[in-house]
């Protein structure tokens, strides 16, 4: 429930974008960062919670994710202007954020020799929620308020929270050094060189004069510059809240780099497909927005067989099979239809074959990393989705820009799919970099 819960949400309030601005009266500028507001605070909280969960316990962590969740999506669906909605997204997304590294540690903690199967299994729910978000947030849109859209998720959040404290045993916290002891100053060097970051790319996406790319420049040496000083500072730290080789160390610089790559881009390339409809095949926007519905029913269903059968092939076959149809899918995308093929059948086709790939790749990927700590499940989780979202929001916000100067949006999107399908290919040579497991860990 709360897996499911955190991936609709990622989705389900850009439908309602237009009514927010209504709504409140703003911008769509400012209404616009509703999004990059939770992006942002996702991405932060993604470490710390890892950490906090191996502190103080996965347990306690997952309940207050779920009450702080429940807590500002009320506050959210209440607030009078855009400022306060803002504030409160951030803080839904430090909720949301938790989710996903104490559900992984949960499972590795009480899950036995089954947990391989079981963090594969819980990963497959997040294609579900992608692929429904959308259509809740037009519903509610559309019958209902916008602020619905964030108080459906109060008596979840709130059930969550209640059958947690019922069903889900204690645990003890993993960390050898006292609370005290957080470290302050790397989680503060992080935010500040991922807001920078993040107001970078938000800055590339709009349409450039030189004052525009003056600023990108300049955010993006400073972010840079201040993500120099967290990696010199994790590396002297005596209690880094991320241990640097969780980040670049042996086999685990190279799960975090295929993660990026191969989840990451793709997942931001496919958040495109509903434009690239519309633009280049003048599909409805109804009809594209389902195009990702063929490809989060495939990586649902892949992703499951790839469960059941990841014990013999191990880690590296998957990888292999999953990008000979991410690849052949995204090459589908960039080709214009053949024999009589209609756009929609074709894109839905393309569509498919990408989600294919990646439910095939995921449940290796989940576990390649895991294997390595297991006692350090919930940072090593966290990590992962963190690999994601950078990846996708860096190959959005570079699409962006790049859109902004052409004039045939769905020309350029097809040269979009063609060379993700290129470096996703070059990409392969990092597969022999992964650790290779048969069998449970």
């Amino acid at each position: 429930m709360a897996l499911l819960m955190m991936s609709i949400d990622l989705t389900i309030v850009a439908t309602a974008l237009h009514a927010i601005q209504q709504g409140l009266d703003t911008s769509i500028s400012l209404a616009g960062w509703t999004i990059t507001a939770y992006s942002f605070g996702f991405v932060l909280m993604l470490p710390i919670s890892g950490k906090l969960a191996e502190r103080f316990g996965r347990r306690r962590v997952f309940m207050a994710s779920s009450l702080v969740f429940a807590l500002a999506s009320l506050g959210c669906g209440m607030a009078g202007n855009i400022y306060a909605l803002i504030f409160l997204r951030t803080l839904q997304a430090a909720g949301g954020a938790g989710f996903t590294p104490t559900a992984t540690g949960i499972i590795v903690d009480h899950f036995g020799a089954a947990r391989d199967r079981y963090v594969s299994f819980f990963g497959s729910i997040f294609p579900v929620g992608a692929m429904i978000g959308p259509i809740f947030g037009g519903y509610f849109v559309a019958y209902a308020s916008w602020r619905d859209v964030f108080y459906v998720n109060v008596p979840i959040g709130l059930a969550i929270f209640l059958l947690a404290w019922r069903f889900i045993p204690h645990d003890h916290p993993t960390g050898d050094a006292p609370a005290k002891d957080m470290d302050i100053a790397g989680i503060a060097l992080l935010g500040c060189g991922l807001l920078a970051g993040m107001l970078a790319v938000t800055v590339l996406g709009e349409k450039q004069g030189m004052g525009n790319l003056a600023m990108f420049i300049v955010l993006l040496l400073l972010a840079g510059l201040i993500l120099v000083f967290f990696f010199r500072h994790v590396r002297r730290s005596q209690a880094p809240f991320i241990h640097p080789r969780f980040i670049y160390g042996p086999n685990f610089g190279a799960v975090n780099l295929v993660n990026m790559i191969f989840s990451g881009f793709v997942i931001g390339g496919m958040a495109l497909v509903p434009l690239y409809a519309v633009n280049r095949y003048h599909i409805s926007a109804v009809g594209s927005g389902t195009l990702l519905t063929a490809q989060g029913i495939a990586a649902m269903v892949c992703s499951l067989a790839a469960v059941m059968a990841l014990r013999r092939t191990g880690y590296r076959l998957p990888l292999y099979v999953g990008s000979a149809m991410t690849i052949a899918g995204l090459i589908l995308l960039a080709l214009p239809p053949i024999a009589g093929i209609s756009p929609y059948t074709w894109l839905a086709f393309a569509a498919f074959l990408v989600g294919a790939g990646n439910g095939a790749i995921n449940p290796a990927m989940r576990n390649a990393g895991l294997q390595l700590a297991p006692e350090s499940s919930s940072m090593l989780a966290a990590l992962r989705t963190l690999a994601l979202q950078i990846g996708s929001i860096v190959t959005v916000s570079v699409v962006a820009a790049v859109l902004a100067h052409q004039s045939n949006m769905g020309e350029t999107l097809a040269w979009v799919y063609a060379v993700l399908a290129a470096i996703r290919l070059l990409a392969l040579v990092l597969v022999p970099y992964i650790p290779e497991q048969r069998g449970a860990w």
